[in-house]
């Protein structure tokens, strides 16, 4: 079997049952459970999805062209956006009636039977796919079984298109001749014929900025050295104009902390370009990082070449005078020249900050602890480059808007304003851990 996306998560579903007939697979950009990442992201969904099923209503695929999918994305109750398309969804309401990791969604859950799976299996996808999550997840699940390959180019969820993705170029080598690597691989599996196929590097991923390709007998990789950028301020870090740093020291001082307003009327917005047919790229965040209800951390630039690859996590020490909100991480490179480069980000909606069993509202103004997972990357920064860290509370249309009111998620019009606090001192550590390659 093959296929990228829906089709990769066909394959994958497939596999668990064992099927004897089944020898090898190529599962591409696949996500992982389906509340891991799509369509629910710790607790917040998606919006795009709902474009994605209005596609697929009746069993054909349809033209939703007509319709204004801005406007559905933000509409309210979200529960009733379909409407906006022309269509009445039971399944983009069924996600919306089960906000908590119940029956519906363990019923839907492939990722722990994996770990028994056989079936040699080379998983693809690229830096910019909006479900990368999935493919690192699923090739970590199955790796310690025989004949598991990983390969990840400088693509979106539509792979191997072409050198460009929006402003950014990656080179003459972005693109693969993937035909030639599909027809070896079923060769070796489907006929037996001894190509080497088996002897092959367990993983292949493209450096951006270096523009090169490189092997690796393992991901994340061995020689990856998981290092601590923590936060600080002289309590005025709202926007790239403001005074937040990434230090590589932790705080010594009781420094201020930062605040700012979240309002769901006028929510973050998540830079997209519709022609990556999938929600973020590339992007360049230089204009939105205005904004005051964003705390930006900055690095120090760098002075020799620095590559990071792998994983990326935020560990977040803050505070909202609401019951419920959401804290959404960006990761950036800074380049010399101003543009202000998305790597990958990640948000957690904070009633699921104990894990997804279970709802838990927040006591407004209590200080907790979030753990943010910015899924992965890979980038060779160039001299003169920084690091950034972005931290806001909504990431629309990426993610719903978060209403902050505690209410039922996607149910409710109204929403309130939260005053949101971030503390980085000597006592209340926040840091984002990058993955620095020495």
């Amino acid at each position: 079997m093959m296929g990228g996306s829906y089709l990769g998560w066909v394959q994958l579903y497939a596999a668990i049952r064992k099927p004897p007939a089944l020898k090898a697979l190529i599962p591409a950009v696949t996500p992982p459970d389906p509340d891991r990442n799509f369509p629910v992201q710790f607790g917040a969904y998606g919006p795009s999805t709902l474009s994605w099923l209005a596609t697929l209503s009746g069993k054909t695929m349809q033209d939703i062209s007509e319709h204004d999918l801005r406007a559905a994305y933000g509409h309210r109750p979200l529960y009733e956006a379909d409407r906006l398309l022309g269509r009445t969804l039971k399944v983009w309401r069924d996600w919306l009636d089960h906000p908590t990791r119940d029956a519906y969604w363990e019923a839907q859950s492939f990722q722990r039977a994996l770990k028994d799976v056989s079936i040699p299996m080379l998983h693809i996808s690229g830096w910019y796919d909006d479900v990368l999550v999935g493919t690192t997840e699923n090739y970590a699940i199955t790796r310690d079984t025989p004949h598991q390959f990983l390969l990840i180019g400088p693509w979106g969820h539509r792979i191997n298109l072409g050198r460009r993705i929006g402003a950014i170029d990656f080179g003459p080598d972005a693109v693969l001749d993937l035909d030639a690597v599909y027809e070896r691989w079923f060769d070796r599996w489907l006929k037996d014929i001894k190509n080497g196929v088996e002897t092959m590097p367990a993983v292949r991923y493209f450096v951006m900025g270096a523009n090169a390709w490189r092997t690796a007998p393992a991901w994340p990789l061995r020689e990856m050295t998981p290092t601590r950028f923590y936060l600080s301020s002289g309590g005025r870090a709202n926007s790239r104009l403001g005074d937040g740093r990434l230090l590589r020291q932790s705080p010594t001082t009781d420094e201020p902390a930062d605040h700012y307003r979240a309002d769901p009327a006028d929510p973050f917005p998540f830079v997209t370009d519709d022609a990556y047919s999938q929600i973020g790229g590339p992007d360049d965040y230089a204009t939105v990082e205005l904004r005051a209800d964003a705390l930006v951390y900055t690095s120090e630039a760098f002075t020799t070449p620095t590559t990071m690859c792998g994983p990326m996590t935020v560990s977040l020490i803050a505070a909202s005078s609401a019951r419920d909100t959401d804290w959404a991480a960006k990761v950036l490179a800074v380049r010399s020249d101003g543009f202000v480069l998305r790597l990958n980000d990640g948000i957690v909606r904070a009633r699921f900050r104990r894990g997804f069993a279970h709802e838990a509202l927040l006591t407004p103004g209590a200080v907790e602890t979030y753990t943010i997972d910015a899924w992965s990357t890979c980038i060779e920064l160039q001299p003169g480059w920084r690091v950034r860290l972005e931290i806001a509370s909504h990431a629309f249309p990426k993610f719903d808007v978060n209403l902050q009111t505690g209410g039922p998620i996607g149910k409710e019009v109204n929403g309130v304003v939260a005053d949101q606090t971030v503390y980085h001192d000597r006592t209340r550590v926040s840091y984002v851990e990058l993955p620095i390659v020495p």
